[in-house]
């Protein structure tokens, strides 16, 4: 019984493809090419129909072009340049309906293998693929939801990425990582044809089986650059917005990026939790609410806990105080705290204030 439950998990995980459908022991083997082979797009476009977007309209009149060989900005710049979020700004009914479709589809997932003996796993599902012209380049940006285990109520974690940035991380892991990586494939750079349907289709699929199969490495899933790969561009977009006096757009960024931090696994390590937590206590506060930014602060207190002091610690126990104080709440604990953190000169009087550290953080 054991054994077909493992069987069906790992189908369930695994690709499509007649080439992923082997059971035993070779159901765990990454294929050759992450590429689909010609006869494969029927299949892929049936698969993703519902889920995939493209908003490309001029593909064969550019197909020439390379869209990451063209010198460019950096593609995750700060500030207010072409981004993810840019991508999906006023979404149609239609991208909409797909969203909450993809939602419901990995919640039932989740659902029905949660109780299993097999160890879950991070779904990736590329659910939009915008084509991005930004002179002098030109790209396809790729947008992925991102679920993990958890209560089925939670929404996916949305990222976007292009090709030079999945690049970049498989090029990086090739270096530190020899052995692991050997097994991966990514897919290949194109001369020609890189706006077309069938390209765009084909890799997302092979980035959505790229990243799954490094998260079932081990040795990779908890590799630095993989974490950046993930987070740190949203960072650092919401630390640019919310110093920029953006607050309701850094919102959506700060709490995007506590969700694909709890995804992952990473809230063990506090430091760009806390940092995150901040960005949202400064801009629940800015948009006047208060009790939450009161909730993140206590969140961030509970991660900092009795370890030695951090540099946000005395910052949190201030905003927490008078956060507390403003809603009539007992603030005794945390003035306790702040006062012996003074009294011992850990801290300067009065001690510096969320946002003014969340401006000078340098994200790196």
């Amino acid at each position: 019984m054991a054994s077909r439950l493992l069987l069906r998990l790992r189908h369930a995980l695994a690709s499509e493809g007649p080439a992923e459908a082997a059971a035993g022991p070779e159901a765990e083997q990454f294929p050759e090419s992450s590429e689909l082979e010609d006869d494969d797009a029927e299949g892929l476009s049936s698969r993703l129909s519902g889920t995939l977007s493209f908003t490309s309209a001029e593909d064969d009149e550019d197909e020439d072009e390379e869209d990451d060989e063209v010198a460019g900005p950096d593609p995750l710049p700060l500030g207010d340049r072409a981004s993810g979020e840019d991508a999906e700004q006023n979404p149609s009914p239609d991208g909409q309906r797909s969203s909450q479709l993809l939602a419901r589809q990995l919640q039932d997932f989740w659902k029905k293998s949660r109780n299993t003996l097999v160890p879950q796993r991070l779904l990736f599902e590329v659910t939009s693929a915008n084509v991005v012209k930004d002179p002098p380049s030109k790209y396809v940006l790729y947008t992925l939801a991102v679920m993990g285990p958890g209560p089925p109520d939670h929404q996916p974690a949305h990222i976007s990425r292009r090709y030079s940035d999945f690049e970049r991380l498989h090029r990086n892991l090739q270096r530190q990582f020899r052995g692991p990586m050997a097994a991966i494939s990514f897919p290949r750079k194109r001369l020609r044809r890189n706006f077309t349907a069938e390209t765009i289709a084909r890799r997302s699929r092979a980035f959505e089986q790229f990243l799954s199969h490094l998260q079932a490495v081990p040795e990779l899933r908890h590799a630095p650059d993989l974490q950046d790969f993930f987070v740190l561009p949203e960072l650092r977009r919401a630390q640019s917005l919310t110093c920029t006096g953006l607050y309701r757009e850094a919102l959506a960024l700060w709490a995007n990026a506590w969700q694909l931090q709890a995804q992952l696994g990473t809230l063990s390590s506090p430091d760009r939790p806390l940092l995150t937590l901040a960005g949202l206590a400064v801009c629940h506060q800015e948009m006047e609410d208060p009790g939450e930014a009161r909730a993140c602060c206590e969140r961030a207190l509970q991660l900092l806990g009795d370890k030695s002091p951090h540099p946000l610690l005395a910052p949190f126990l201030e905003a927490h105080v008078r956060l507390s104080w403003r809603l009539g709440l007992d603030k005794r604990q945390s003035e306790a705290r702040l006062q012996v953190l003074q009294e011992a000169g850990l801290t300067p009087t009065p001690p510096p204030s969320l946002k003014e550290l969340l401006i000078k953080e340098v994200l790196d």
